[in-house]
């Protein structure tokens, strides 16, 4: 059972300096996220404005890209009026967001509960784009992860990890990136909701950019079994980026991933998912190597009736992210 903490435990200087000394190997990995209590719990906090949820729901889901502005970033969507909110790359006390909770800012922002669990423990500051926003030379908690915003009480949230391995961490047996020294793993956070015609499952997640396709089948067989064994029965909605079309040249193409028809063969349909590119350039990422689709919904047991890609590009000609974010509107019952 994942343990549920209204504060998370930071990683002590003694700690630190032991995963930056560490050998670079899975076997180092597991051992020291065994030893980091964050890497086991999630964070909850905040308020919404309702008891349950109506038969149709509103759900916003967006990789916001450290989440570097979070009252714009929840002005930018609180048209949309979602009810539910699935985060990816949301930072808390990391220099680059100026140590703040960007969750909890959020929340607060749109009268929303929050849930939030870490991806990563980041051990640097991030690239030089990253370096130019950062308000001091060190991370307060260096935590990076997901999240989920709901308008109404979590009944039950879990924590579930996609891999263990240290795919960002065991250099000496996998081509990790040496510029993101990080500890941790890509992860999905599940909540319980309750609608007026029984509860649902929400769940957000991030799969794997630095791996192909048999990498990133894996981590969602591995999460849809995970749902199956916390939310049986239940009608779910699984929204995030997947990371489609990452490593897989010359094309890239997200219609080459495996992790689409698995999903279909276990009930779950992709027509929550509005068409048309998720990435474009941004402040982090000026850039970008290529257009990708990356930003996905799949449901099971509910029905879409809308849905929209929704441009990061703010008011003022701003880009809050390198990801648009894609919303839908699902019929549940």
């Amino acid at each position: 059972m994942t343990r549920v903490l209204d504060k998370l435990p930071s990683v002590t200087p003694d700690m630190q300096a032991r995963i930056r000394d560490a050998p670079r190997n899975a076997v180092t990995h597991r051992a020291l996220m065994a030893e980091v209590p964050a890497m086991s719990a999630l964070q909850s906090g905040g308020q919404g404005s309702l008891e349950t949820l109506a038969s149709s729901v509103s759900v916003v889901a967006w990789n916001v890209e450290r989440c570097l502005f979070p009252e714009d970033t929840a002005r930018h969507i609180q048209p949309l009026a979602p009810q539910v909110v699935l985060l990816s790359e949301v930072d808390h006390g990391m220099a680059r967001t100026s140590q703040r909770h960007t969750t909890e800012a959020m929340a607060t922002a749109l009268d929303m509960a929050y849930v939030f669990g870490v991806e990563f423990h980041e051990l640097d500051l991030g690239g030089a784009t990253e370096q130019a926003f950062c308000t001091d030379d060190f991370n307060l908690f260096g935590w990076h992860g997901n999240a989920i915003l709901s308008t109404v009480p979590f009944e039950r949230v879990t924590l579930i990890r996609l891999d263990d391995h240290g795919h960002w961490f065991s250099s000496d047996e996998v081509p990790a990136d040496p510029e993101q020294p990080r500890l941790g793993g890509r992860m999905a956070i599940a909540a319980v909701l309750p609608t007026e015609t029984g509860p649902i499952c929400v769940v957000s997640t991030h799969l794997e950019s630095n791996a192909d396709a048999a990498h990133r089948h894996a981590q969602f067989d591995r999460l849809l079994h995970a749902i199956d064994a916390f939310a049986p029965d239940m009608p779910v909605l699984i929204g995030g980026d997947l990371n489609t079309g990452n490593h897989l040249p010359p094309d890239y193409d997200w219609q080459r991933e495996t992790l689409f028809d698995l999903a279909r063969s276990h009930g779950y349909d992709w027509s929550a998912t509005p068409d048309g590119i998720t990435t474009r350039p941004s402040l982090i990422t000026p850039h970008p190597d290529r257009e990708m689709k990356l930003d996905w919904f799949c449901t099971r047991g509910m029905r879409s009736t809308e849905n929209l890609l929704v441009s990061s590009i703010d008011e003022n000609g701003r880009p809050l992210s390198d990801h648009d974010a894609v919303w839908c509107r699902v019929a549940v019952g």
